[in-house]
């Protein structure tokens, strides 16, 4: 579970070969004991939960990165390794 970018106590993740559960691009967030599913193309919640100011800060991270996003998820469904990008500050 490759860990693409962190920030404000939040983790990022985007897993390889994982477009069957969601069948849709999507990250995995994690903050404390929270875990969540966010959609790439409109980053709808689409699992789990995180706290309301977490989740604005996940959602405002998906729109400035969708297209450094897109970009991994084409090479995480093909097993290849994914890059970092880059966290908010």
């Amino acid at each position: 579970m490759p860990t693409i970018s962190m920030f404000y106590g939040v983790v990022i993740y985007l897993y390889f070969y994982d477009n069957r559960e969601h069948n849709k691009p999507h990250i995995h967030a994690e903050y404390a004991n929270y875990k969540a599913v966010f959609a790439i193309e409109d980053a709808e919640l689409i699992a789990g939960e995180l706290p309301n100011n977490k989740k604005r800060l996940v959602q405002a991270w998906i729109e400035i990165h969708r297209e450094s996003l897109i970009a991994n998820w084409t090479l995480a469904v093909r097993g290849e390794e994914v890059f970092k990008i880059e966290p908010l500050k």
